[in-house]
């Protein structure tokens, strides 16, 4: 029997400032294919392109990916400023209604970064662009040298950074069978208000969130805001978040 499709949205770059091309990083395809079971499979973040109903006729499961662009302030009500770009608004217009789509459906949705803070946005809430401005909070982007350049090694860049406590008896605890995890942090804009439809489900020690589910979902439907599909081959916390996608995903294809 062939096996799922889990569809992973793509986001727009501009290749040597002359061609558009659509991108996904590759440690999303390989966390779906190693720990899902089911078969990744790049769309478009490009309302010209990806039709939601059709998407959806063909994928049994969507992952959100982080990004490089935040989400357009006007999605939230806020006001956009050049020192929080890029944006790209071609992902915004796909995945907030695709979020809608996947909660009205029971998809099973599963959200990374960028994909958590538009759940929380498609939810009804709202973003701040730098996280770390707020008062008693950390610096939740990724280590940099003393030059201001990232850190070249990617095992210092995704190392686990703080802890994560996880709401007791909630979904996140069920899955991950604990009170308290760590994760990393490559972030600089993260949740300012909650979304009346959203449930925080785990708080860093600064009081940001990290994991989120929809209140009304008729299935699966997670955020984290951490980068779960670096490491999930190996990594505990994150090797359970994707085992339970994919049985969640496994579950809705042999229900539709």
């Amino acid at each position: 029997m062939p096996k799922p499709v889990i569809g992973i949205i793509g986001n727009t770059y501009n290749m040597e400032n002359r061609f558009l091309v659509q991108m996904a990083g590759e440690r999303n395809l390989q966390a779906i294919a190693d720990v899902t079971g089911a078969l990744p499979l790049i769309f478009a973040g490009n309302p010209e392109i990806t039709d939601i109903d059709d998407l959806l006729s063909v994928v049994s499961g969507v992952l959100l990916t982080g990004a490089r662009a935040n989400v357009h302030p006007s999605r939230f009500g806020a006001v956009p400023d050049p020192r929080h770009e890029p944006y790209d608004v071609a992902r915004d217009a796909v995945a907030l209604p695709l979020v809608e789509a996947c909660v009205a459906r029971g998809v099973p949705l599963f959200g990374i970064c960028r994909g958590f803070q538009e759940m929380n946005v498609a939810g009804g809430g709202s973003l701040h662009p730098e996280i770390r401005e707020l008062p008693g909070r950390m610096n939740h982007r990724m280590p940099r040298l003393e030059t201001g350049e990232i850190h070249p090694d990617p095992a210092v860049v995704f190392a686990d950074r703080h802890e994560v406590r996880l709401e007791p008896d909630g979904v996140f605890a069920q899955i991950l069978g604990s009170s308290t995890i760590r994760v990393n942090s490559l972030h600089g804009q993260g949740v300012l208000e909650l979304g009346d439809r959203i449930v925080s489900e785990g708080v860093a020690e600064d009081g940001t969130i990290e994991a989120i589910r929809f209140r009304d979902a008729k299935g699966f439907a997670l955020g984290v805001q951490w980068h779960a599909e670096y490491d999930p081959q190996d990594n505990p916390v994150n090797q359970k978040l994707f085992r339970a996608f994919g049985e969640a995903v496994a579950a809705y294809r042999a229900e539709n």
